[in-house]
Parts: C-alpha cells; sequence; structure tokens
C-alpha cells in the first residue's frame, strides 16, 4: 500500500525525498517557500556515495553526463608547493566511481525534471504542522496572496535547511545551528579557464581556496575565511583578490574570471549539538534541517541524498499489503511508524559521525591559523603516506544503496489495475 507525502523544502535533499517516495509508490507534494526555482548557486563534489544514492533514485546516469569525473588534484600552499595528491583513478577503482564536479543548479534540475508537474508548489510557505493525530499529519500554508490551505498526509518530511522551524517539533530545547567560526565566498566563473587539474584546495593561514572544474570548461571556487559572523564587504570579489590573489596559479585567473555580481557570500552555520532523534509522530527531518554540517569533507548534499534513498527504502520494507488509497485519503498508509525508527536507526548514527569528523578536519586544516600549527600541519601532510586521502576518503564514501522498488503489494495491485 502507498501513502501520501508532504516534503517541505524544494533543495536537494527534498527533491531527491520525493523522487524515492515516488519511486516506491507514494504521493508526494513537495512545497517551497520560494516563489520562483532559481539556478543560482556555486559547484558541488558529488562522492561514490551521493552518485550511489542517484542510482537508486534512477537519475545517476543523467547527472554523470553534465558532471566532469574528478581524477586529479589535491591540497597546496598558498606558494603553490604539494601537501597531498588525490588519486581519483584509485577511488573509482576501490568504489566504482570517481568524484564527480557539477554545478549545484545543474543536479537540482536534473532533480527537478525527474518529477512530474505539479509535484513542487513553489510559493507556499509552511505555517504549521499538526502532529496531534498518531495517524497522519496536518500541513497548513500561506501562499504570497494572502489566501491558505490544508493538507492531511500520511508523512511530512523537514527538508527546510539548516535553519529549519520544523526541527522544534522533533527536538524543541535544541539550541539550533551554531556559526562554524568560517565564512565563505564563492562563484562561478563566466568562461573557462585552463585549469591544471579537476579539483584542488589550497590551505593557508586560517584562510583556504579551492576549486571545482566543469565539464563545460567553467569552474566554480570557493574562499573559506575564519572571521566573526555577519561580516559583509562592499565589493566581495575585491575582497576576495586582496586576500588571495597574490597566491599560486591559477587563482588569479580564476578570480579574474569571475563577474562581480556572481560572488556569493554565505557563513558556515552546523548543528553542533547532535539531535536526539530525527523522527516525531508523522515527520521526519533530513539534510541539514536534521544534520547540518561544515564543507570540510564534502559530504553535506551526499548526506541528504543517502536520508532520501533510506527513508524510501524503509517505507517500502514496511508496507504491508491492503488497498491502494489516493492523496484524498491519508490516515491508513501501513508500516509509517515502524519505517521512521528504521530510518532513525540507520541515518543519525551515521550522518552524525560524518558531522563530527567534518568538523575535526576543518579544525585541522582550513580553521588553522597559529604559524606553528600551520607548519606542523604542513608537515604532517607532506610525510603521511601516498595512499591516505584515498582511505580518507573511503571511510565516509563507501556507502552501499538500498534497491528503492515498490512493495509486492502494490506492484500485484498497480498490475491488476486496482487503484
Amino acid at each position: 500500500m502507498s501513502g501520501y507525502a508532504v516534503v517541505v523544502g524544494g533543495g536537494i535533499g527534498g527533491l531527491a525525498t520525493a523522487i524515492g517516495l515516488r519511486r516506491i509508490g507514494w504521493e508526494v507534494t513537495v512545497l517551497e517557500r520560494a516563489a520562483v526555482l532559481d539556478d543560482m548557486g556555486a559547484g558541488i563534489s558529488l562522492h561514490a556515495n551521493g552518485m550511489r544514492a542517484l542510482d537508486a533514485l534512477g537519475v545517476g546516469e543523467g547527472v554523470r553526463r553534465a558532471a566532469r569525473p574528478q581524477y586529479t588534484g589535491g591540497t597546496r600552499t598558498p606558494g603553490g608547493g604539494r601537501l597531498a595528491r588525490m588519486d581519483g583513478a584509485a577511488l573509482e577503482r576501490a568504489l566504482g566511481t570517481p568524484i564527480v564536479g557539477i554545478p549545484r543548479a545543474a543536479l537540482h534540475r536534473a532533480l527537478r525534471e525527474a518529477l512530474p508537474a505539479g509535484c513542487v508548489v513553489t510559493g507556499a510557505e509552511v505555517t504549521a504542522v499538526d502532529l496531534s493525530d498518531p495517524r497522519r499529519a496536518r500541513v497548513s500554508t500561506a501562499t504570497g496572496n494572502g489566501s491558505g490551505s490544508a493538507r492531511e498526509a500520511d508523512l511530512v518530511v523537514a527538508a527546510d535547511g539548516v535553519r529549519s522551524r520544523l526541527r522544534a517539533l522533533v527536538a524543541p530545547g535544541h539550541p539550533g545551528p551554531a556559526y562554524s567560526g568560517s565564512t565563505v565566498l564563492r562563484a562561478i566563473t563566466d568562461r573557462p579557464v585552463t585549469l591544471a587539474s579537476d579539483f584542488e584546495l589550497t590551505w593557508g593561514r586560517g584562510a583556504e581556496f579551492g576549486h571545482i572544474a566543469f565539464a563545460d570548461g567553467r569552474a566554480e571556487w570557493h574562499a573559506v575565511l575564519n572571521s566573526p559572523p555577519g561580516v559583509r564587504f562592499p565589493d566581495p570579489l575585491a575582497e576576495t583578490r586582496r586576500r588571495f590573489g597574490g597566491w599560486h596559479a591559477p587563482i588569479p585567473a580564476l578570480l579574474d574570471a569571475t563577474r562581480p555580481g556572481a560572488v556569493l557570500h554565505h557563513d558556515i552555520h552546523e548543528l553542533v549539538t547532535p539531535l536526539p532523534s530525527f523522527v516525531a509522530g508523522r515527520l521526519a527531518l533530513l539534510g541539514d534541517a536534521a544534520h547540518a554540517m561544515t564543507p570540510n569533507l564534502g559530504q553535506g548534499a551526499c548526506q541528504a541524498l543517502e536520508d532520501a534513498v533510506t527513508l524510501a527504502a524503509a517505507l517500502a520494507a514496511e508496507s504491508g499489503p491492503g488497498r491502494r488509497r489516493t492523496a484524498s485519503q491519508p490516515g491508513a498508509a501501513p508500516g509509517v511508524d515502524a519505517a521512521l525508527v528504521r530510518y532513525d536507526a540507520e541515518r543519525r548514527p551515521r550522518s552524525q559521525a560524518v558531522a563530527r569528523a567534518a568538523r575535526q578536519a576543518g579544525r585541522m586544516g582550513q580553521r588553522l591559523s597559529h604559524p606553528l600549527a600551520v607548519a606542523l600541519r604542513d608537515t604532517a601532510l607532506r610525510v603521511a603516506p601516498s595512499g591516505a586521502t584515498v582511505r580518507a576518503i573511503l571511510r565516509h564514501a563507501d556507502w552501499t544503496a538500498p534497491r528503492l522498488t515498490p512493495p509486492a503489494a502494490t506492484r500485484q495491485a498497480e498490475s491488476h489495475g486496482i487503484e
């Protein structure tokens, strides 16, 4: 038996969840507060676990066609000295896929295109979620013209980001996101740039500069700085040039290929205090709403994709036989409570462990600012065994995605035309 779900948030995690739930036979509505789903954003690296999740959702091949594999790169000093080398070919041999780089907008577009028209409702702000009925949830929304509506659902998925307003329904006393101590400026170049590597990080004192090469020759760059929260610059690109323009090539060329208005600036927040649960009643937290982490391991989006596939697989596994319903008849989907227990048990330990590892990676990498600490870090990287970087990536990227198939009863009912 299928059910009806409301997903709050139309980002990567929310759209992936909608695809996964539809893949197991559920009906889904995605509610997105923004009036327009634009394609703004910078770039993203997808590790093997993220790609395996996308494969389980049926969109992996399309994403690969739009992405560029990351075979070459590593970590350098501001003067260009090599600290560590990334062996993308070794990762591909170990995991069956290399890390890939893709504009975030392209990934978002691929996920949107996998959903039917009308599945994503924009300009719909969720004003309340009522969990008082143990069999269903009631989601109230408001639109820009002042009108409101309500939906009853077997499941509500809160994929509403690091500043999730629905998180309080799961953990009322949680302190919420904390500032990591770092702020990031980033952009995509306006034109192709000649690059010697697919991916690179450069670590200085309390600062990091990195790039991701794209399939069309353009590149994403990011500049991370230790900074008090809320600091903003009149000209972000000029400030980035001031801070990083003297660092090694191709950093000056990347900045020269960037339009000033294209630079995004965001403070980095994370959930330092882990949540005691990802679920409450018929509500499940997913992605940054559940485990917002620093970007130091490149695992934020990958963990959200894991969440989406794991939730759908748990619902499929816990569904029992019965008659299939429509979205107007919520309240009897079997196995939802057991599936949410299973989702929490599978996802919370892993995602919170990855978040802790990302925080530690930042503290031992970009966050270091004392000259002696930086010198010790650089020396440790230089003398580390050649396979250390590959092993570090494997520690988090080697995840096997469950298969997503409709419950047997649903497949049988569909084959006989039962609705």
